[in-house]
C-alpha cells in the first residue's frame, strides 16, 4: 500500500500530518482490502483562512474521491474520512447489484455511520486537462460511478452501441444521458 501525501501552495506536510493522514485513510482501504487499492493520494492546501484536502483512491473499477475545507488541516482529514466512508455506505447497493466485478464484490465488510458533506465548486478558468479510459458499460453502471466519484458527469463507453456517451447529473436531481452521434 502506497501513501502518496504531497503539499501545495508552498506547503509541506509534517511527519505527524502525514502520519495522521494514513492512520485515518488506512480504514477505507480496510473496507476494500490491500488487494483492490495500491495507492491512496492525498494533497494538502493551505490557504489564508482555510485547509484543504483532495483526497483520490483509485480501486479497481472505481475512483472513491473526496475534497474538504476546513480551519485545521486535522479535522480537514477526519472530514474527508468521513465523506469517503460516507460515500462507500450511499454506493454500496448500486456497486454490489451493478458492478459485480473482480474486486468489488467482496468490498464492503463494514457498516458506517458518517454524514455526508456537500461542496459546491465554482470554476473561473481550465486548470486541467484530463484523459480517461473508456470501459464499456450500461448508464445505470455509469451512474453508479459518477456519484461515487463525486463528479456531476461521467464519460463512458456504452456496452451495446459502443459508442462515446456522457451521464450526467440534473439541476433537478435527476439523471441524463448525452449519446454521441457520428455524422
Amino acid at each position: 500500500m502506497k501513501f502518496d501525501i504531497v503539499g501545495k501552495n508552498g506547503f509541506v506536510p509534517s511527519p505527524a500530518i502525514k502520519a495522521y493522514a494514513e492512520k485515518r485513510l488506512s480504514k477505507v482501504v480496510q473496507i476494500f482490502g490491500p488487494d483492490v487499492i495500491n495507492e491512496v493520494r492525498v494533497v494538502c492546501k493551505v490557504y489564508k483562512d482555510h485547509h484543504k484536502i483532495e483526497v483520490t483512491i483509485p480501486a479497481r473499477n472505481t475512483v472513491l474521491r473526496a475534497e474538504v475545507s476546513d480551519q485545521d488541516m486535522y479535522a480537514a482529514i477526519d472530514r474527508a474520512n468521513d465523506k469517503l466512508q460516507a460515500q462507500i455506505r450511499k454506493h454500496k447497493d448500486k456497486l454490489k447489484t451493478n458492478l459485480e466485478k473482480e474486486g468489488i464484490k467482496q468490498a464492503y465488510s463494514t457498516e458506517f455511520d458518517a454524514e455526508s458533506l456537500e461542496k459546491e465548486v465554482l470554476a473561473t478558468q481550465l486548470v486541467k486537462n484530463k484523459q480517461v479510459e473508456l470501459k464499456p458499460m450500461t448508464s445505470e453502471e455509469a451512474i453508479a460511478l459518477m456519484e461515487l466519484s463525486g463528479h456531476d458527469f461521467y464519460v463512458f463507453l456504452d456496452k451495446d452501441t459502443q459508442r462515446t456517451h456522457v451521464v450526467y447529473r440534473r439541476h433537478d436531481g435527476d439523471y441524463a444521458v448525452i449519446e454521441t452521434l457520428t455524422v
